[in-house]
């Protein structure tokens, strides 16, 4: 019989539907969630409707499940909680490590107790300290909240006046999952270089990588994640010195089993470490990684959640890419959007073309409109990332909005 997996919610099914895909014909997975599910239906052998902020309620409504091998979340909101729920049943899981990745300041302060290369950060409460960090680290400076995720609050700011600016911004952020939260903001010396993000697998301590991503990024100076590619044929995947930096990571963090997404930043001086997220990556990047290369990250994340070692082989030598998109103009009233390459057709490298808003909607572009403010992306694979790029370039193209 197949394990019982738990899943604490899931996400939007263009973003996460595959993971699912993925995990069903090898486990029995039961999910958690607050409203029953809709496509989920697909691949859950059945559900229960549950406070997931709730852990103890989660852990009384477990009670009446039997075997349960593993507990799974990629929902950041919900990581803390799927963790302590993991705690109760004796599963894989560490609410403290967890802890750790998800505050970017408990992050940092366990990194420098390791001498992890890193940038340097302070925590701020106001403005004043603000501008006092950066006159410290020097600008640019990068300012950003503790525990958000695909980069929202994220800034570049160069001097006094955008200092201040971007505090009153960070400030005011809020997040929609978690009522009532309120940033811790970091300012922190601006790491310059090459960004990436590598989905790790780890059991009892042990590494392993599964899927290593280059970050594109747009708006500035606000830090979009606009795209990421991966290509099977990676070389910093054979890198000593990012494969020894990726092993103190997750050894400063008291991280033994699970999956990260860790962001470093290839300076050059070396790599340093962004962030570390105790989950796996989103954007569709381990989408990218098994197109790419044929690793599933997805079974690699459920096998670490069962104290399983996960099976990482490599069975392609591609690339793949996606691109964001977001509106023009602020405040876009959605009456139409479709993808349209004419007669000739979509180039044989567009693999995925997803449209995300529903008609009616309104929709911005960054600063005001971030994640939410996306609204369609598409995935491309071939042979070369030259080969992604004049795809999605053709996407985006082809992306009509408000044209009848």
């Amino acid at each position: 019989m197949r394990p019982l997996l738990l899943v604490i919610r899931t996400g939007k099914r263009e973003f996460r539907e595959y993971l699912l895909r993925s995990i069903a014909p090898h486990y029995r997975v039961h999910m958690f969630a607050v409203a029953a599910p809709s496509w989920e239906l697909d691949y859950v052998d059945g559900y229960t409707r549950v406070d997931t902020g709730d852990v103890d309620a989660m852990v009384k409504a477990a009670q009446d499940l039997d075997d349960i091998s593993g507990v799974l979340c990629w929902d950041e909101a919900r990581i803390p909680h799927a963790a302590e729920l993991a705690k109760a049943l004796d599963l894989p899981g560490d609410p403290a490590s967890i802890a750790r990745c998800r505050d970017k300041q408990l992050t940092r302060q366990a990194l420098a107790a390791a001498g992890v290369p890193q940038p340097g950060s302070r925590q701020v409460d106001d403005v004043g300290q603000a501008l006092e960090a950066a006159h410290h680290f020097g600008y640019p400076v990068i300012i950003k909240p503790t525990d958000l995720a695909v980069s929202a609050g994220v800034m570049r700011v160069g001097d006094d006046e955008q200092m201040v600016s971007a505090f009153e911004y960070v400030s005011g952020l809020k997040h929609g999952g978690i009522p009532g939260w309120k940033p811790t903001i970091l300012v922190e010396e601006c790491a310059q270089g090459k960004e990436i993000s590598i989905d790790t697998a780890v059991h009892r301590g042990d590494i392993y990588p599964l899927c290593l991503a280059h970050k594109e990024i747009g708006y500035a100076p606000y830090c979009i994640e606009v795209g990421h590619h991966v290509q099977a044929d990676e070389p910093l995947l054979h890198d000593p010195e990012l494969l020894g930096l990726l092993q103190d990571i997750h050894r400063a963090l008291g991280f033994t089993d699970g999956v990260t997404h860790t962001e470093i930043m290839l300076t050059a001086d070396g790599p340093k470490v962004i962030e570390v997220n105790g989950r796996l990556g989103g954007d569709v990047i381990p989408y990218l990684g098994w197109q790419a290369t044929g690793v599933d990250t997805a079974l690699a994340a459920a096998a670490v959640a069962c104290g399983n070692p996960p099976q990482v082989v490599h069975d392609r030598n591609l690339v793949a890419a996606v691109r964001f998109f977001y509106p023009a103009a602020e405040d876009t009233v959605m009456r139409s959007i479709r993808f349209d390459f004419g007669p000739q057709g979509a180039p044989p490298a567009v693999d995925q073309l997803a449209v995300l808003p529903k008609i009616g909607s309104v929709k911005s572009p960054p600063p005001k409109g971030t994640v939410a403010g996306r609204i369609a992306f598409a995935t491309a694979v071939g042979q070369s990332l030259h080969d992604c790029r004049l795809a999605l370039d053709a996407a985006e193209k082809a992306l009509l909005v408000n044209e009848d």
